[in-house]
């Protein structure tokens, strides 16, 4: 089956979105099992031309998963307006033709998303992918050999460190190997389990996506190893916010080239100019502008 509509799904899914790591490659496809409507599905996807072509196990119709897809790899957004958006726009006009057919990748599950962001937070992409694909095969549900994320009610009772695992399990330590730290978190093991905590007995995820962006915010950065980017990010890839725009020193370097002469301006006042004067298209303008400077050579320019 295809869903015709454009993209390029190696550029989407290598992206770096925290969102999920990017689904396992296999020759030409990409396969994942995910959560539709509470029913384990394993879904492949494949480039088909310049459309999306996928199959499917599971015990679900071919219109919920096509749904889900739609979703996932946000094939309902106009990808021609947004060029004509950027055309007209002279800091943004070269973006498309390095950036052609990338998608924002959002997560079936938004607290994967929360997990995978604060793990992504002083981390690189090799590594905050690696800790998340270890915590899924951990402690997901299993589906032919793939894994679904932990559900958040079940998150907060893994173990923390093997000095936690001991204890609880009266094990020996060297042997200790099923917990956060084991999967290469580090610091920000207690944090993950925090988040677990907070969101099955303070923070309902279902009522995120009806509050106002600032609202919502303000909620995401009660977590502990949430800063403003992180915030953005989940809100972004977890919760299908479009305003948003996270910003680190790299987009604040961008936008400063693009926008300000150069000059030194704070990520806060980046992030704030970005929200403003992207509006809803903040979230595809942050995600394009970042890789048309990697793609570009812009950003090894402005190290």
């Amino acid at each position: 089956m295809i869903i015709k509509s454009p993209i390029d799904l190696e550029l989407t899914q290598i992206s770096g979105q925290t969102s999920q790591p990017p689904w396992e490659k296999i020759d030409d496809s990409y396969k994942q099992a995910i959560l539709i409507n509470n029913k384990p599905v394993l879904v492949n996807v494949k480039q088909s031309g310049e459309f999306l072509e996928f199959n499917y196990q599971g015990d679900i119709s071919q219109n919920e998963v096509i749904s889900s897809l739609n979703y996932i790899f946000d094939l309902d957004f106009n990808l021609d307006k947004f060029y004509k958006y950027l055309a007209n726009h002279e800091e943004l006009c070269q973006m498309s033709d390095f950036c052609s057919g990338l998608r924002l990748f959002l997560a079936p599950n938004p607290f994967e998303c929360i997990i995978s962001s604060i793990c992504s937070a002083n981390n690189s992409i090799k590594r905050w992918t690696k800790s998340i694909s270890d915590i899924k095969h951990n402690w997901g549900n299993s589906y032919d050999g793939f894994y679904t994320f932990p559900e958040v009610s079940s998150f907060q009772n893994i173990f923390l460190d093997d000095e936690e695992e001991a204890q609880l399990t009266s094990g020996d330590i060297s042997k200790c190997n099923n917990n956060l730290k084991s999967c290469g978190v580090g610091y920000r093991a207690p944090y993950m389990r925090k988040a677990a905590e907070m969101f099955t007995d303070e923070i309902d995820l279902l009522e995120i996506p009806k509050m106002s962006y600032d609202e919502a915010f303000e909620t995401i950065l009660k977590v502990p190893g949430v800063g403003p980017k992180v915030a953005d990010c989940i809100l972004l890839y977890g919760f299908n916010f479009r305003q948003a725009f996270p910003s680190d020193v790299w987009i604040k370097r961008i936008v400063s080239h693009l926008y300000f002469d150069g000059k030194d301006i704070s990520v806060a006042k980046v992030r704030e100019f970005g929200m403003e004067e992207f509006g809803d298209n903040a979230g595809y303008v942050q995600l394009y502008m970042f890789h048309y400077a990697r793609k570009s050579g812009l950003m090894a320019k402005l190290k």
